[in-house]
């Protein structure tokens, strides 16, 4: 589950930066806010299963990565192989960290 929330904040992080970008109006900005606020929601419940490093590298790469491709799909950004690459490095990266980390935090240990 830890790793849906990660998935969710990624996809979450999308439509906020979006909205940081092309907000005009107060309701705009306050859907805003409230897609900021759930996005690290959702981070801090996959931080509480998998270290924190892991989920913010896998966030913010996935984010940055899907971000750049809407960009190019959506909004007219200039194409170019190497950011294709460049992106594909991220999303290699994604996976790696994704395949190294362990599901679950160790259980902390209590001293009796």
């Amino acid at each position: 589950m830890a790793w849906l929330y990660v998935i969710f904040a990624a996809i979450v992080e999308v439509f906020w930066v979006i909205g940081l970008k092309y907000s005009d109006s107060l309701i705009e900005w306050i859907c805003t806010i409230i897609v900021i606020i759930l996005s690290f929601y959702f981070v801090i419940k996959a931080c509480e299963k998998l270290p924190a490093g892991t989920v913010y590298a896998v966030f913010t790469g996935s984010g940055a990565a899907a971000i750049v491709l809407l960009d190019f799909l959506l909004f007219g950004a200039e194409f170019s192989m190497a950011k294709v690459f460049f992106i594909g490095l991220i999303i290699v990266g994604v996976i790696g960290i994704k395949m190294t980390t362990p599901n679950d935090k160790p259980a902390e240990q209590g001293g009796d």
